[in-house]
């Protein structure tokens, strides 16, 4: 079997935790920031998971992460 490869898009935008959850950054955080709140701006600034329905999917794109 040749090896599977990475979606090298996927792979600079998600990575795996010890646990096995896929994170993420949060969208809506590289332009028109002056709108938004400060509050709003700090939340955007968290990391965020990939939700449990997306995670398989998530995964087969990046194989050896």
């Amino acid at each position: 079997m040749p090896k599977i490869k990475t979606h090298r898009g996927a792979a600079k935008r998600f990575s795996l935790t010890k646990s096995g959850k896929i994170k993420r950054a949060k969208a809506y955080k590289s332009h028109i920031l002056t709108k938004k709140s400060t509050k709003r701006k700090r939340g955007l600034r968290q990391t965020g998971f990939i939700a449990p329905e997306e995670t398989k999917k998530i995964a087969k794109l990046i194989p050896y992460k």
